[in-house]
């Protein structure tokens, strides 16, 4: 089978080279400002050009059997429409006219709101979807939006992949850093409201593990997902039935809350942990039964997991 990929050379898009090798598919790629990386040079066809020009992508999709849509910009206002909404239109618009068998989307727990409004029951596939404030929240909206509606409007054979914040390396240890996130460049991966004291311990460059609480002071749960958790659900998806014209939502076995989680980290680390009121986020969980029914989703990497993990990969890489 030959599959198209877009956005093969971002973090999530590296390792599906990997697993589409594994899985015996030929690929071609869309290559815009990133090179593959050097393993995959003699493996993927590459066609260069943007996800913007009908023309480039409509050479990436003619022939596939499956198409891989992970392109996409975060909160950079000059290129997430052209990349993220423009681009995901020309791709499903190739898609229209060649009929692969299957339209994987790569999407985000972002569409359905998380962190910044209420959830007070596990979010599902039937959450609605709605935006919190930014570029990147949005595009991941009406990417899925338009995604259902070429799902409808065309018979196109679609699946969407609704992925937690995916964490790999030493991702975990770098967002428990009270150095790194008391400036947070994104909005809702840094912490909310630190005290006097908290941004003493900040100039003073004391590294603290953050225990964020609600506006009734409780621990705020959050959920995430370890990249290989990700790319096991998408092995699960690709070329089967049970993924096609569904939807499902991507995470870790289970949430986390910030308390227990600064007492694991602590227990590994040897740090301290300090209390950051974040009176304007929510706490939130995701329920990933679907997946676990419909396809085999089976995540292995809990928050004990990730932490041993992101510890390790940090000490070898200090050598």
């Amino acid at each position: 089978m030959k599959a198209a990929l877009f956005g093969a050379s971002g973090k999530i898009g590296r390792r599906t080279l990997g697993l589409l090798r594994e899985r015996g598919f030929d690929v071609r790629a869309l290559i815009h400002n990133s090179p593959l990386p050097d393993e995959f040079m003699d493996y993927a066809e590459t066609v260069h050009g943007s996800v913007t020009d009908a023309r480039t992508v409509d050479a990436v999709v003619e022939g596939a059997d499956i198409v891989l849509q992970m392109a996409t910009t975060k909160e950079d206002p000059a290129t997430f429409f052209d990349v993220s909404i423009k681009g995901t239109f020309q791709i499903l618009e190739a898609c229209r006219r060649h009929r692969p068998e299957q339209f994987i989307l790569l999407g985000g727990d972002a569409a359905q709101g998380i962190w910044f409004y209420p959830h007070p029951e596990p979010i599902n596939e039937q959450t609605p979807r709605i935006a919190y404030p930014g570029y990147y929240a949005f595009s991941k909206v009406m990417e899925e939006t338009m995604t259902e509606q070429y799902r409808h409007q065309y018979g196109l054979g679609t699946t969407i992949l609704r992925s937690s914040w995916v964490f790999d390396e030493d991702d975990l240890l770098n967002h428990f850093s009270l150095l790194k996130n008391v400036d947070p460049a994104e909005k809702g991966h840094g912490f909310g409201e630190p005290t006097d004291a908290v941004l003493e311990l900040v100039r003073e460059g004391k590294e603290h593990l953050p225990i964020l609480l609600d506006r009734n002071g409780d621990p705020l749960k959050r959920h995430i997902v370890h990249i290989d958790d990700v790319v096991h659900a998408l092995d699960r998806m690709l070329a089967n039935p049970a993924a096609i014209n569904e939807d499902f939502n991507i995470a870790a076995p289970e949430a986390f809350d910030y308390r227990s989680a600064a007492a694991c980290l602590a227990e590994k680390t040897g740090l301290p942990s300090v209390e950051i009121a974040c009176p304007y986020y929510h706490g939130f969980e995701i329920d990933i039964s679907k997946a676990r029914d419909r396809i085999g989703y089976n995540p292995r990497n809990d928050f004990a997991t990730m932490a041993d993990r992101a510890i390790a990969w940090r000490n070898q890489n200090r050598e």
